[in-house]
């Protein structure tokens, strides 16, 4: 590919296939496509319907009746997945009514999927007076600007992108198997075997008063919040390994383990284990545990440790304990690996989506 930071050509891109010398031309979405909206209720899905039903999530319902017949692009029109959720399809799909559908293009559909993929959340933020962004109007993708090349070439881009779309579709494939693996190995040992331990009888439960606000942004220990690291401090609470449950708000019940020295903020139960029993191991099992029955709160759900610790869980002998913890932790391991093979794939397309459109 040719790079063209320091050649003085107006209207091209930083880089492009080398082959090309054009200036791209300038143009509106309302240009080069249809822009239309589904027909389709939730209601209206079937789990084994006939064509793929496009709601507003990544995930690929099924229907039994079609919307529209073609090469289109789908965007969400409202709800969370607003500038994030994007689909490309061709053939006879059921499309949400509040689920724009692009079509009829006069460029080429892949080269104007990713640059729609790629720019439009952050003109709908631009264009949007809260926080957050809910709801697209028309008309903020139809004046959406978009530049472009030579038939020939947007062919070659969009088909270069497709390709690492396709990469990056297998590898989040790959991340779920070993997910799964985990979850299935431990729902095993649950269902195979008779619970014969509280968790209080295993775990110690501390929680803490510390704030995000409270930390900063460099130090020495990490602080651990709901998402993960949210700072840094040059104190620690936990000195080995801990677990991380978030006790209140919409990821309540969610486990993380953590391994050094570390804090965490008061959103979250640590736990450590009781002589006799290995942490690492009790992780595994709080990751399949149902914290269903323990929630309490109607607007913000909360789960306290008096509350599910009356509950009983298997605990084998120690070294027994052991062996399944070094079994999927090995796992783990391997998960980890994929995932960072993931971000380096993510990484590679936000690259190439900043260098090869203007």
């Amino acid at each position: 590919m040719a790079d063209n930071k320091d050649k003085k050509v107006l209207k091209v891109p930083d880089l492009r296939f080398p082959e090309f010398t054009d200036e791209w031309e300038r143009k509106k979405f309302r240009d080069v496509c249809n822009i239309t909206t589904g027909n389709k209720n939730t209601q209206d899905k079937s789990n084994d319907g006939i064509y793929p039903f496009y709601v507003r999530s990544q995930i690929v319902e099924r229907i039994n009746s079609w919307t529209f017949d073609g090469e289109a692009i789908l965007t969400a029109g409202d709800g969370v997945g607003v500038g994030k959720v994007f689909h490309y399809s061709t053939g006879k799909i059921g499309v949400h009514q509040r689920v724009y559908i692009l079509s009829d293009f006069k460029c080429d559909g892949k080269y104007l999927y990713s640059y729609f993929a790629g720019h439009f959340y952050n003109r709908v933020k631009r264009m949007s007076a809260k926080n957050s962004v809910d709801s697209v109007r028309m008309e903020m993708i139809a004046d959406m600007p978009i530049s472009l090349p030579s038939t020939e070439e947007q062919k070659k881009i969009g088909h270069l992108l497709a390709l690492l779309d396709e990469r990056i579709a297998t590898q989040t494939k790959i991340i779920e198997r070993y997910k799964s693996l985990i979850r299935g190995i431990a729902q095993n040992v649950v269902r195979s075997n008779k619970p014969n331990v509280l968790l209080s009888e295993c775990l110690e439960c501390s929680s803490s008063t510390l704030q995000e606000s409270d930390v900063c942004e460099n130090g020495t220990y990490p602080v651990y919040g709901a998402n993960g690291i949210v700072g840094y401090l040059d104190d620690y609470s936990t000195e080995d390994e801990a677990v991380h449950i978030i006790k209140d708000g919409s990821g309540v019940g969610t486990v993380s383990y953590a391994i050094g020295r570390c804090s965490a903020t008061g959103t979250l139960n640590t736990l450590q284990a009781k002589d006799g029993y290995l942490l690492q191991y009790l992780y595994y099992m709080l990751k399949v545990f149902n914290f269903e029955p323990y929630k309490t709160g109607m607007a913000i759900p909360h789960i306290y440790f008096k509350d599910y610790g009356k509950a009983k869980i298997f605990c084998p002998p120690y070294q027994e304990q052991l062996r399944y913890a070094k079994m999927l932790s090995a796992i783990d391991d391997i998960l980890l690996a994929e995932q960072n093979i993931l971000t380096n794939l993510n990484l590679q397309k936000q690259y190439l989506l900043r260098q090869m459109f203007i």
